[in-house]
């Protein structure tokens, strides 16, 4: 099947639910016209379409190659894909003009990369995982570090990558062993491994500029002595052209369930030379800009995987024929209807349909807020940047959760072609497991929500998430065709607010009820976030139709918001009931017992 980037639905949310025309006063939207957003999303969706698509199986199919010397190579077109999209520019949309960007709005790029993931996630990681460490560098690099390496990541010339994860330790870096010793002119000697390094090493780039997390030597244990440094896989002379190789080398290539088309890789350092970023001992502050570019490009993936593997269902659906509509044959020419008459294979259509589209809009919403929090008003930047913290976990989590739902159903609706690989359900399924797992387990992200970004500032920014919604709320209650969306709404915020409560009151007395209750509350919010997303784009579709809009995009955006409304917004009534429950039937139980 042929993956088709949903342009009209981004054009939709960026231009008639967000209406990005009133931010034009903020910086970096000074230029940005709903007609330019227009052309740039045509043009990225023929480059996702034309140039990224037809590889995504080959991918998946070679995966990469190590040779001697730590040499990797990808799999056949990929080289060539990649350097049209630097050649094309796409790379440097949202990169700063200052550094040879084109300065778009992360709104804008964040539209992109949904089609560049959906088109390919393993190949979209490529650009994902420098646009990461291209933003760690800029947030905390000097300016000597920022003008020798970020003009090349800007444009996607030179490969970027993060590293932090080592044999011994995951989520727990504290036991981070990598050392850096001074080397008295300013740089540090880098010796250590590091593992499950996405694009750690290929041949599509001439450099790859490692992020690498590091003990300087003498640092005490523990997150406090974790430094952040810039390990370039080629030295850059001053006048920036290439020099020697650096002392880190792909010490080997990962077997992996999916996105075989992604370098994953075992990086060995061995006194290369590294410099650092930042300060010393604040190594996880500033890894943490990566981290969290990272954690949003994650949640964007896992719904972009979700995206293509209901558009292949949907293709699916409509060509197999088997049965009978339980009403009667639709087809009578035909030995049997196409499956899309059953009822079931709608609920599982539907069921992707409403998560992909919502999850959409909750992509761009974030990305929006991305672009705020450099507002000249401070109210609106803070705002902003409270939003950004809050809901970060909750994209990751909640989004590939439910893109790997969406790929799950996809493969059902197959059913048993899906799982041959004749078909594409069973390549997004194994793509799609992954987003659960890395830049931080969903579970992780659960307890980041609850124990880091719920009490911040007081609770500030749950208490600004709350006061908006009861906004919306109160000027769209009124009796109208939304009526049901707003109603939703409303009730999932009450049951987001009980469940807050519950934590407030019952975290702090025994901090084992609110890991316990975590991934319920984040799934409470999640379905909370869809349903403001729902409830916004019903407003923006219902004006079209009430003026009179023929245009079947916006009765159809309302059928299948109806459909989240009726058969998802439910599960938030179930999540809070079992929260409620707290950790004692899930502690008390011993380990020998399992």
């Amino acid at each position: 099947m042929a993956y088709t980037a949903p342009v009209r639905d981004f054009t939709f949310i960026l231009n008639e639910v967000l209406e990005i025309d009133r931010h034009a006063n903020q910086p970096g939207f000074e230029d940005v016209s709903s007609d330019l957003v227009g052309q740039i999303l045509e043009e990225g969706a023929k480059f996702a379409e034309e140039v990224i698509a037809p590889i995504n199986r080959v991918g998946d199919q070679e995966g990469c190659k190590l040779s001697d010397g730590g040499v990797v190579t990808g799999p056949t077109g990929w080289k060539e894909a990649y350097q049209q999209m630097v050649e094309a520019g796409w790379p440097a949309l949202s990169a700063h003009t200052e550094f040879g960007g084109q300065g778009m709005p992360a709104v804008i790029g964040m539209a992109f990369g949904q089609m560049t993931a959906a088109a390919s996630a393993a190949f979209s990681m490529y650009p994902g995982l420098t646009a990461g460490a291209y933003a760690g560098i800029h947030a905390n690099g000097s300016d000597e570090l920022k003008a020798k390496y970020l003009p090349k990541m800007a444009t996607g010339e030179w490969g970027g990558t993060m590293n932090l994860t080592e044999p011994q330790c995951g989520t727990d870096l504290g036991m981070v062993r990598t050392k850096a010793v001074p080397n008295g002119d300013g740089s540090y000697s880098i010796t250590g491994q590091k593992i499950w390094i996405s694009a750690g090493e290929h041949d599509f780039t001439d450099n790859i500029i490692h992020t690498v997390l590091a003990r300087v030597e003498g640092a005490p244990a523990g997150i406090k002595g974790l430094s952040l440094f810039v390990v370039p896989k080629v030295l850059v002379n001053e006048d920036g052209s290439l020099g020697e190789r650096n002392g880190v080398v792909c010490a080997g290539l990962e077997h992996k369930m999916g996105i075989h088309g992604n370098a994953t890789c075992v990086m060995a350092y061995d006194n290369a030379t590294g410099w650092l970023v930042g300060e010393e001992g604040r190594g996880m502050n500033n890894m943490f800009v990566v981290m969290n570019e990272a954690r949003l490009g994650t949640g964007l993936q896992g719904l972009a995987i979700g995206t293509a593997a209901y558009q292949a269902a949907v293709e699916f659906a409509k060509d197999r024929i088997q049965g009978r509509s339980l009403t009667g044959p639709k087809n009578p020419d035909q030995a049997a209807d196409a499956i899309i008459v059953h009822p079931d294979v709608r609920r599982m259509l539907l069921e992707g349909k409403a998560f992909v589209e919502g999850g959409q809009a909750l992509v761009l919403w974030t990305a929006l807020q991305a672009d705020l929090q450099g507002s000249a008003d401070e109210a609106t930047a803070t705002r902003a940047k409270d939003y950004m913290g809050l809901i970060t976990p909750v994209v990751k989590a909640y989004l590939t959760d439910k893109g790997f739902h969406v790929a799950s159903l996809a493969m059902q609706v197959h059913g048993g072609s899906g799982y041959t690989e004749h078909f594409p359900a069973s390549q997004y399924l194994r793509d799609a497991r992954i987003t659960m797992i890395y830049e931080g387990t969903n579970g992780i992200q659960a307890l980041d929500l609850v124990g880091r970004k719920l009490p911040a500032q007081g609770g500030r920014a749950i208490m600004t998430w709350f006061s908006d919604i009861d906004a919306f709320v109160a000027e769209n209650g009124a009796d109208g065709p939304i009526k049901p969306f707003v109603d939703g709404l409303a009730d999932a915020k009450k049951k987001l607010q009980e469940a807050t409560m519950w934590l407030m009151q019952n975290g702090m007395a025994n901090p084992d009820n609110a890991g316990a209750a975590s991934t319920d509350y984040l799934n409470i919010f999640g379905v909370t976030a869809l349903a403001y997303m729902w409830a916004q784009m019903a407003k923006a579709a219902q004006a079209q139709v009430d003026a009179g809009a023929t245009d079947p995009f916006y009765a159809n955006k309302l059928m299948t918001g109806r459909y989240f409304v009726e058969r998802i917004l439910p599960d938030a009534g179930a999540h809070l009931k079992k929260l409620k429950t707290g950790a004692d039937v899930l502690m008390q139980m011993p380990a020998e017992a399992f």
